[in-house]
């Protein structure tokens, strides 16, 4: 039997790197980025968990995973113990162990990171999420006892694939209703195979479909089914539709040939396999020098696509600085490492065209941060005299989404904010009975782990209002 580690010997154990495909080499396919941790790597950093008594990094977890639990078994050699630890807390384990932004999250409460670098709590859920995915051999969770009540929930989303999983774990009928001819919502139309395989989601959504969910794609719910016609099928519905609206600049040449949002730019690529074509059927425009504009995880994806589709010069105009920026470190380490060119403090004034309407460049101007605005972070100033034209012939812009108004028009009783997002309770209950709703639909614009956590605080509301119905 191995001896157990002293405290102060898992103190000495550095962070261990995440092995990843070389930046030349990566920058020019679309082979996933990080290669994933080995048995060896994954024993030694699950070591360097000094297991406290108080785990503040399980607060940190939208879905709240028993992080120390499952780590613990992955360092006693236990991955069968750590795999059902982690999947009974997380409904999508290999996807959060790629693109949850762990280092705002659980691992800034990591109680390692006050003196060195903070447990390597995502490429540890990958590498087990990984291991469970390759050694299930088929298996299939224990039936549970129905319970006789239906729940429809609209979006096979991360916040509706999250609620599902619990709700069949209650042992509801779950049917999830899905306007894309594939579920996966924003983690297959909008995250890049470099970071997100396509396989990996594939796998989850199977594992959800062994455990009794039925998901029917193509179906438009606002078109196909409105809101009020789910109400009399199902005992309660969960919307998830996500925030799928582009937000544009409002600046002159917006609509010449050559502009894209995000959406649709990440949407061809990753959902339609544009980069395969000829070979599929959907094209997109592989611009020489494509500028994308934010500072976000989206416009990250976007400029490192543009890399791989063949663009010579891709380009990011953001108009703070890199500290500012709300893309993760990873990803703007990785486009850095990929040499994508950065433009801060930058931003645009319109987009030029020629006089057959194609994109010819961006006109800018240089930009100074003054005082705080209402988020907190500085608000960028113009300085005047420095507008420059920035050449391109492609321009993507990632500056945000929001709330699809397709579905709420349907059901004009159900209470929207002002900017048309749903209005919920704190369980995720809207302004009618039986309706709750989570994930971007509610927040704006958010990330894959905290619409999960809404996925799962709603289902648990869920299952506690099916309770309280009277009997069928």
């Amino acid at each position: 039997m191995e001896k157990k580690l002293s405290p102060k010997e898992r103190m000495a154990i550095q962070r261990q790197a995440m092995p990843e495909q070389d930046a030349l080499a990566r920058s020019q396919n679309f082979k996933e980025v990080n290669l994933g941790f080995d048995a060896q790597l994954a024993v030694l950093e699950a070591e360097r968990c000094i297991q406290c008594k108080d785990p503040k990094c399980v607060n940190g977890c939208p879905v709240r995973v028993n992080i120390p639990r499952f780590i613990g078994l992955i360092a006693e050699g236990d991955l069968a113990g750590a795999a059902r630890s982690l999947i009974g807390d997380n409904a999508l384990p290999s996807v959060t162990g790629r693109v949850c932004p762990q280092e705002t999250q659980c691992e800034i409460e990591c109680i390692r990171g006050v003196k060195s670098k903070p447990v390597a709590i995502g490429y540890l859920e990958r590498y087990v999420a990984d291991w469970a995915l390759q050694h299930s051999n088929g298996s299939k969770p224990a039936p549970v006892a129905p319970t006789g009540r239906k729940v429809a929930v609209v979006g096979a989303g991360p916040a509706g694939l999250t609620a599902a999983g619990e709700l069949a774990k209650q042992g509801h009928a779950v049917t999830v209703f899905e306007a894309l001819h594939q579920p996966g919502g924003v983690l297959v139309y909008g995250i890049p195979e470099f970071r997100l395989p396509k396989a990996i989601v594939d796998m989850e959504v199977q594992r959800l479909r062994d455990a009794g969910v039925t998901i029917e794609c193509n179906v438009v719910v606002g078109r196909t089914y409105t809101l009020p016609e789910l109400r009399e099928q199902f005992d309660a519905i969960f919307i998830a539709n996500g925030a799928g609206l582009p937000v544009f600049m409002n600046v002159p040449g917006e609509n010449l040939k050559g502009v894209y949002s995000a959406n649709e730019y990440l949407t061809r690529v990753n959902l339609m396999a544009a980069y395969e074509f000829p070979s599929a059927d959907t094209p997109v425009l592989v611009g020489k020098r494509v500028v994308v504009v934010g500072g976000g995880n989206v416009a990250m994806d976007s400029v490192r696509t543009a890399k791989r589709l063949g663009a010579e010069v891709a380009s990011i105009v953001y108009r703070r600085t890199r500290k500012e920026m709300p893309a993760r470190v990873e990803e703007i380490h990785h486009a850095e490492q990929e040499d994508v060119h950065f433009e801060f403090l930058v931003a645009p004034l319109e987009i030029v065209g020629n006089d057959k309407k194609w994109v010819t460049g961006l006109r800018c101007v240089r930009m100074h941060l003054g005082e705080p605005d209402a988020s907190g972070r500085r608000s960028p100033t113009p300085i005047p005299g420095s507008e420059f034209v920035l050449e391109c012939d492609v321009v993507v812009v990632a500056i945000g989404t929001r709330a699809n108004p397709l579905l709420t028009a349907t059901c004009p009783e159900l209470k929207l904010n002002k900017r048309g997002n749903i209005e919920t309770d704190e369980d995720g209950m809207t302004s009618i009975p039986g309706i709750f709703a989570g994930g971007d639909i509610v927040r704006g614009a958010a990330t894959v782990i905290l619409a999960m956590g809404d996925g799962k605080r709603s289902a648990r509301a869920i299952g506690d209002y099916l309770q309280k119905l009277v009997p069928a």
